[in-house]
């Protein structure tokens, strides 16, 4: 697979390091993006139009679901991965809703990221799987 763009966002600057180390292992991919305020994603997708968004869901001003329906329509092609603490189905229902691809519980992340985005590059649907 060539290499695939990821932009990331997550108001938790601990877990977005973390998320940008663990992803930067991975030969194929490359974080184009480490952004800590969920307004600017949007934007930041139209300039750097990545393959993949992984998104947190609770980002303060605006949420992860809001964003990914923006993202949506504006005409975003690139995948979105949500990433999130809350391991409830109706927050997987709101995200698989606007349009994510994978749903991984924050709790899972080390186990489930990669294999999330695959899935989800593959255009197969992915959610953790205490969350099924």
């Amino acid at each position: 697979m060539a290499n695939v763009t990821i932009l990331l966002a997550d108001d938790n600057a601990a877990v977005l390091a973390h998320v940008r180390r663990m992803l930067s292992k991975q030969i194929n991919y490359k974080v184009v993006a480490a952004i800590i305020d969920g307004t600017t994603v949007v934007r930041e997708y139209l300039r750097l139009r990545p393959d993949a968004v992984v998104l947190d869901i609770s980002m303060g001003k605006v949420s992860g679901i809001d964003v990914a329906r923006q993202l949506r329509d504006c005409g975003c092609t690139a995948k979105i991965i949500f990433l999130s603490v809350h391991e409830d189905r109706d927050y997987v229902n709101a995200a698989i809703g606007a349009g994510g691809s994978a749903y991984v519980a924050k709790p899972r992340l080390g186990s489930d990221l990669v294999p999330a985005i695959e899935a989800a590059l593959a255009d197969k649907l992915f959610v953790s799987a205490n969350l099924v």
